[in-house]
């Protein structure tokens, strides 16, 4: 708290007491007693005193700091009587707080009232506010600043040519860059790393290298050369390119190593990068995390998890990176453990990161109980829900049995985005609640939120579990004709398994024949099983026989073949698909149940004996 008294020391007219408590100044309360004491005094009107306050305050990172900064300045300065050629210090500090801000438009709007009110704009000025429209996207307005900068006597600096360079970039206007590039009468490093960077990051490899090479020895840097082996060791067959880059540097840094690294990680060449890691003279936790995943991405989990234990030094980003790696090779209740014993380290907060994991990880063990947990921590941390958190929720809850929860969440959600009415409408499938997943699809039409591919397969599955084969072909039609989604195999399984859970086996056979795609072996194992099911032997056996040709290795179509020739009686070809299975050394995968009781999660095989209290439970069955 702020006590503004003045010093005996002081004259009552002097200011010196209000600048000495403008550093001590962070809290609403603490600006409320400036400016009170700023119109009790009358130092209001003092322009030297208020030009101190807006600059002390402008580039504050408490927000109320720079509200009352703003708010001085254009009560006090931004309309006054100037002198010719004043200096815009004061509003490009402003100006600056809006670019570098939060609301970088406003930057913008300044720019046009400096213009309007004959406030004389710098080469800093026009900086900013290509900034501010690069960060944005207003490449139209970006370009007006162009037009004005061909005008001014400075318009050529190179400051501010990269600036424009930067802009048409941020926008993917790659050529328009080029054209700037081209017509700079000089150029310095940033010039030539900010194309090579845009070249890079829009996968023109060639033209990077080609600016690469003429690029003046003396411009090359660690920035120059690391654009350059990010951009091979990124693309498919650029690896071995990256290498020689690498081996012919100059000098290298951390980014040089981390950015080969990564590329043998994402090429799967783990010896590769374990030589560079090896031989690396410095390490940060970059460098461990790209090493866990690579080594999780292959399954190799107890060689990640022992990078992991011998890290000097942990971080989020590593421990997101071992979670992660759990949760692909199924180890899930290992992911939720170092979840936990993130939280008890005030040092280690999680972020939107591991949330997203931990979620993923609870919807895979069906654990609803920690799924509550975790909801809670988010509340209580304040996390939003409009993003993706939202979605892993919805979707955890749907995956753990909760439908009632997960569209609880969905309808506390405000600002809901094509991704929560996906994951709404997957959970509803996943329950066989058709009708209500249709009536999300018909309430998205009322409020003219356009469905994508992903909303109609979550709709399609719906009616398929529920057997709605009207409201599937409504929906069908509806991502045709009215939203023009072009159909993707998924939704054509979809319309398959629709009709054959129906027992509709000529419709699903006609849809397969007339499909513009070629369907694959899913598509033709669903009308198989519905044969089956149907006992309609003539167009399921060569069905059958069909995808043993596909798959020689799946035991389901020789299963369900067998079981076809068994249901009418032909024993021998029963026997013919048994032995043809044993000769290939083909076994069908035992069926699998989970039960979850007391918090503890029980897996029992058919005919499986390994549970250690499997006499007890056989005891209960069989009396």
């Amino acid at each position: 708290m702020l006590l503004c008294v003045n010093s005996h020391h002081q004259p009552w007219n002097s200011t010196l007491p209000t600048l000495t408590l403008l550093p001590n100044c962070k809290t609403l309360n603490d600006v409320n007693q400036i400016h009170a004491r700023l119109i009790t005094t009358g130092f209001i009107r003092n322009n030297s005193l208020t030009t101190k306050i807006i600059l002390n305050f402008i580039s504050s990172p408490h927000a109320h700091l720079v509200e009352f900064a703003r708010y001085v300045f254009f009560t006090r300065h931004a309309f006054r009587i100037r002198r010719q050629q004043e200096d815009p210090f004061l509003w490009n500090a402003v100006v600056k707080s809006y670019s570098h801000g939060c609301e970088p438009k406003q930057a913008l709007a300044m720019f046009c009232l400096m213009l309007e009110n004959g406030v004389c704009v710098d080469k800093f000025t026009l900086s900013l506010v290509l900034k501010a429209c690069s960060r944005v996207g207003l490449v139209k307005e970006g370009m007006q600043i162009h037009g004005l900068l061909k005008k001014m006597e400075f318009g050529l600096d190179v400051f501010l040519q990269n600036c424009v360079i930067w802009l048409y970039l941020r926008g993917g206007f790659v050529e328009f860059a080029r054209q700037v590039f081209d017509r700079m009468p000089n150029r310095d490093s940033v010039s030539y790393n900010s194309m090579i960077d845009g070249y890079v990051k829009r996968g023109m490899i060639k033209s990077a290298r080609d600016l690469f090479d003429c690029m003046p020895v003396e411009e090359k840097n660690l920035i120059s050369w690391n654009s350059m082996i990010s951009g091979y060791a990124q693309s498919k067959d650029g690896l071995d390119v990256a290498w020689e880059l690498f081996e012919k540097m100059p000098a290298r840094d951390l980014v040089s190593w981390n950015t080969m690294i990564d590329g043998c990680v994402k090429r799967g060449k783990m010896e590769m990068a374990h030589h560079l890691f090896n031989q690396m003279p410095k390490r940060d936790v970059v460098s461990w995390a790209n090493m866990i995943d690579g080594y999780a991405k292959l399954g190799s989990i107890d060689v990640a998890r022992s990078l992991f234990d011998g890290m000097p030094k942990r971080d989020v980003v590593a421990c997101n990176a071992m979670m992660a790696g759990y949760v692909q090779n199924g180890y899930c209740v290992e992911a939720v453990k170092i979840f936990h014993d993130m939280k008890s380290k005030s040092e280690m907060l999680p972020d939107d990161a591991t949330l997203l994991i931990v979620l993923s990880a609870i919807a895979q063990l069906g654990h609803i109980e920690k799924g509550i947990v975790i909801h809670r921590y988010l509340e209580e941390n304040g996390f939003s829900l409009s993003g993706k958190l939202g979605v892993a929720l919805i979707d955890m809850y749907s995956k753990c049995g909760s439908i009632g929860n997960a569209m609880s969440v969905f309808g506390d959600i405000e600002r809901k985005s094509i991704d929560h009415w996906n994951a709404m409408i997957g959970g509803l499938a996943i329950h066989g609640l058709g009708e209500l997943a249709f009536d999300l699809l018909m309430e998205m039409e009322k409020l003219c939120l356009k469905p994508d591919d992903i909303t109609f397969i979550g709709v399609l599955h719906a009616c398929g579990h529920a057997g709605l084969v009207k409201e599937g072909l409504i929906c069908f039609e509806l991502m045709r004709r009215v939203y023009k989604v072009e159909p993707k195999l998924q939704h054509y399984g979809c319309m398959v398994d629709i009709f054959c859970r129906a027992g509709q086996i000529e419709e699903a056979r006609t849809l397969i024949e007339e499909m513009p795609i070629e369907p694959n072996d899913v598509i033709w194992r669903t009308l198989l099983g519905a044969c089956k099911n149907q006992e309609n032997f003539n167009i399921g056996e060569p069905i059958a026989n069909h995808l043993i040709r596909l798959d020689y290795n799946d035991p389901s179509s020789y299963v369900l073949l067998s079981n076809m020739y068994a249901g009418r009686g032909m024993w021998s070809d029963v026997s013919k698909v048994r032995m043809m299975m044993k000769e290939r050394n083909i076994k069908k995968t035992p069926g699998c149940s989970w039960i979850e009781l007391e918090g503890t999660v029980h897996e029992f095989l058919v005919q499986d004996k390994s549970h250690p209290q499997v006499t007890e439970i056989y005891s209960m069955l069989y009396g």
